[in-house]
């Protein structure tokens, strides 16, 4: 199985929704490091289950652990091990789906590329696993920091419903309300469209934008390393994304060439560009301005109503949703996105000390 992430900042995550924990570890973290366990705490507050009436009412603290990698609050350049340890399992919940599948789940997939599967809340499919990779993202944005690097996500679209574009936004009030809209006239009237979802028990899909600034020039690599190509794969690993655009994206299309180029002009002894189209990325390669994308995020699969489909053995049944799951994923996966962000910035960002002699 692909648990494992990245070049020279790797991680490899372990755990299932409902084993005994979760967690990752992390090689090639540079030593020297000041790890601000606070931080990550509150990176993983911003995830965890149980923040409000339209997310689901799992109840975990995600309190962390640090096993490894760590001395006298820095880094030591070995592996950082991390553990999280699940609470409130209720395995009980899932013993209705133990030899059926769950429509537009992994429960078939995984059954039939392994043989056997943990039918408890998913196992290793679950959005549970992605906990571990927003405390390896802290990290990493600890370490971007010292280059002042900036990742920032918010929830731009949930069904129909979408906020300004990103440049007319004060994304520091992204954590203003429950559903991470940094606009609060768009953000409450998602959090009511999610909450009359959730009555009607139903889900519904949106969109998560991030933004990354003072990236440095030259990240990314030819030909196939792309860092847009990159960023693509780390958002599309996430669990429920269904898309990713960044720059202009597919609305891109709808210009001209002359329209859609991005000019060159001089900023005292920086070289910029007047537009972003590009969305800060120009031939796999970052060129300094904006790095900006959209995540797209399907309907949470579970829903709290009677659908067909069929046992291990083909016979036809019926599924009855059952356990506390989110009606909209999107506001619990703003920190992912950024946490994914972060990793393939700070990996690529120590893969450039080595592309040429200084």
């Amino acid at each position: 199985m692909g648990n494992s992430y990245g070049t020279l900042f790797k991680i490899s995550t372990f755990g299932e929704s409902h084993g005994l924990a979760i967690g990752v570890v992390i090689d090639g973290c540079p030593a020297g490091l000041q790890i601000d366990e606070a931080f990550i705490q509150s990176e993983l507050n911003r995830r965890k289950p149980g923040q409000s009436k339209i997310t689901t009412q799992r109840k975990e603290d995600d309190t962390f652990k640090i096993l490894s990698g760590v001395f006298e609050g820095k880094s030591t350049g070995t592996p950082i091990a991390i553990v999280i340890e699940n609470q409130d399992q209720r395995s009980k919940d899932y013993g209705h789906i133990e030899n059926t599948f769950r429509p537009s789940h992994a429960d078939f997939t995984y059954q039939e590329k392994y043989g056997i599967r943990d039918h408890r809340g998913g196992g290793r499919s679950s959005a549970r696993e992605t906990a571990a990779r927003v405390a390896a993202g802290a990290i990493a944005k600890l370490l971007l920091r010292k280059y002042s690097v900036e990742i920032n996500a918010f929830v731009s679209q949930v069904g129909e419903l979408k906020s300004p574009h990103y440049t007319s936004l004060d994304l520091t009030k992204t954590e203003d309300n429950i559903v991470r809209c940094p606009d609060s006239a768009t953000a409450e009237k998602m959090i009511d469209l999610i909450d009359q979802v959730r009555l009607d028990r139903d889900t519904i899909g949106g969109i998560v934008t991030c933004v990354i600034k003072n990236t440095p020039v030259g990240l990314g690599e030819p030909v196939f390393d792309k860092l847009h190509a990159e960023l693509g794969k780390a958002m599309l690993s996430i669990n429920a994304v269904k898309g990713f655009e960044y720059g202009s994206g597919f609305e891109g299309i709808k210009l001209r060439g002359s329209q859609h180029n991005d000019e060159f002009y001089a900023d005292g002894d920086r070289i910029r560009t007047r537009t972003n189209h590009s969305g800060g990325v120009q031939g796999g390669i970052s060129n300094g301005e904006d790095i900006y994308f959209n995540v797209a995020f399907k309907p949470v699969a579970t829903i709290m109503q009677d659908q067909h489909s069929v046992d291990k053995e083909g016979n036809e049944v019926t599924v009855s949703g059952k356990g506390r799951h989110d009606p909209c994923v999107v506001p619990r996966a703003v920190p992912i996105v950024e946490a994914m962000a972060a990793l393939v910035i700070v990996d690529f960002l120590l893969r450039s000390k080595t592309s040429k002699l200084v």
